[in-house]
C-alpha cells in the first residue's frame, strides 16, 4: 500500500478566495500570480480553479507554456521578461506578455526590428533594488520602448513593494509617491500594477489598474492580519496517519541525537511525515499536528519520513488514525513560525513524492475513525 500523506487542493476555497480578493480591489483587473508551480498546489489542478482571473503571471516562458497546454486562453505576464533572446519566437507565438527590467531586454526587442506586436510593462525599481530601472531613467525608457514597431501598445508600468507586509514602514508610502512621479511625466492613461497580496490588503492607493495577488489566493495571509479574519480559505490540507504507537519510560530520549527526554512515562504516536516530503527538519519540540481533530506537540527531531509526537494527553490514539500537518483546521502560519520561515517556502516546498487530489478535505481527517484502519 501507498504511504498514507497526500495533499488536498480545494478548487472551492481557490475560487473563494479569488472572489474575496475582487471585494478588496473593486474595479481592478486581477492578475492570478500562478508561478513556482502555482505556489506548490500544481500549476494543473490550480488553472481551472482561477478561471475567473483576468490574467496569468509567471516567472518563465517554460510556465507559460504549461498553461497554453493547459488550455488556458487568459493574457499571461511572464514577472521577469525573457532570459535569452531566442524566447521572443515563444513570447510571440504564444501570445504573451513581458516584463522588461533592464537595458539588455530593451535591447532584444530593439533588435527585432519588425511590428512583432509584442505587449510588455516596464518594470520600474521604486525601492525594492531588485529588479527594474530607477525612477529617474523610466521614463526616457518608456518613450524608448513605445516608439519601436514590435510594441502593440504604450508599454504599462509595473513596481514591487518591498515592506508591504509591514503596514506602518514609511518604504511604503515612498516606493508608493517615487512610482506616481513617473507616472505623472508619461502621456496618460498608462496601465499600472503595484499591488502584491500585502499591498491589496493593507494600501488600497496602491490598487492602481491590475492586482497582482499571489499567496492570498492560495488562503493565506501575506501579514499579520489572521487567514480568518481576510476572509480567506485554505487551499492546501497536508494530511498523514499514525503509522505506530509506543510508550516512552521516563528520562527515555526520542529521535536522532535524543534532542527530547521525556519528563514522565509518555504515549509517543509515530506519523508518516518528514522533510522528504517537504516537512521542515528544524521544527522544534512542541509544534502542532492534529491527532483526530486535536493538538498534539511534536517531539524530538523530524527524520526524513518520520515525526514523532507525545500523544499522552489526548484519548487512545491507534495505528491508522487521521493526522493533519497544515491547512484547514491548522494555519500554516503555525508551522512556519515554528520553522522560522515564512508560509510561501512550506508551500513551495512540497515533494513530489507526495501526491495531490483535487477536492476538498473530507471531514473525516479531523475525527478518530470509528473502527481502526488496517493499514
Amino acid at each position: 500500500m501507498a504511504r498514507p500523506i497526500c495533499v488536498y487542493i480545494d478548487c472551492e476555497a481557490a475560487q473563494h478566495n479569488l472572489r474575496r480578493v475582487r471585494e478588496m480591489a473593486p474595479g481592478c483587473y486581477l492578475m492570478a500570480v500562478v508561478k513556482a508551480n502555482a505556489y506548490g498546489h500544481g500549476i494543473e489542478r490550480l488553472a481551472n480553479c482561477f478561471s475567473e482571473a483576468d490574467a496569468f503571471a509567471v516567472a518563465s516562458v517554460e510556465e507559460a507554456i504549461a498553461l497554453r497546454n493547459l488550455g488556458v486562453q487568459h493574457p499571461i505576464v511572464l514577472l521577469e521578461g525573457v532570459f535569452h533572446a531566442h524566447e521572443l519566437e515563444a513570447v510571440k507565438a504564444l501570445g504573451l506578455q513581458m516584463v522588461v527590467h533592464c537595458h539588455e531586454q530593451v535591447a532584444m526587442l530593439r533588435n527585432i526590428g519588425d511590428a512583432s506586436c509584442f505587449e510588455v510593462w516596464l518594470k520600474v525599481d521604486t525601492g525594492m533594488h531588485r529588479l527594474g530601472f530607477s525612477p529617474e531613467e523610466a521614463v526616457a525608457v518608456w518613450h524608448s520602448l513605445a516608439e519601436m514597431a514590435c510594441i502593440v501598445q504604450p508599454p504599462g508600468l509595473m513596481t514591487h513593494f518591498a515592506s508591504a507586509d509591514m503596514v506602518d514602514s514609511p518604504a511604503n508610502k515612498k516606493q508608493q509617491a517615487l512610482f506616481d512621479q513617473v507616472v505623472a511625466a508619461l502621456p496618460s492613461p498608462v496601465r499600472c500594477s503595484l499591488a502584491n497580496s500585502a499591498a491589496i490588503v493593507h494600501f488600497p492607493a496602491s490598487h492602481g489598474d491590475w492586482i497582482r495577488p499571489g499567496v492570498m489566493l492560495y488562503g493565506v495571509s501575506p501579514s499579520a492580519v489572521s487567514t480568518e479574519a481576510l476572509g480567506l480559505k485554505p487551499v492546501m490540507t497536508m494530511v498523514t496517519r499514525v503509522i505506530s504507537v509506543k510508550t516512552v519510560n521516563a528520562g527515555e530520549s526520542v529521535g536522532y541525537g535524543g534532542i527530547w527526554t521525556a519528563d514522565r512515562d509518555s504515549r509517543i504516536a509515530i506519523i508518516a511525515i518528514g522533510y522528504g516530503d517537504g516537512y521542515p527538519r528544524h521544527v522544534p519540540s512542541g509544534t502542532p499536528v492534529l491527532i483526530n481533530g486535536m493538538q498534539a506537540p511534536i517531539v524530538g527531531r523530524v527524520s526524513m519520513d518520520m515525526i514523532c509526537v507525545d500523544v499522552s494527553a489526548l484519548s487512545p490514539v491507534d495505528v491508522g488514525d487521521p493526522v493533519v500537518l497544515w491547512g484547514k483546521g491548522l494555519p500554516i502560519a503555525l508551522l512556519a513560525e515554528a520553522a522560522n520561515t515564512i508560509s510561501y517556502e512550506l508551500l513551495c516546498g512540497v515533494t513530489k513524492r507526495v501526491p495531490g487530489v483535487l477536492a476538498s478535505v473530507p471531514d473525516s481527517w479531523f475525527h478518530k475513525p470509528q473502527q481502526r484502519r488496517v493499514m
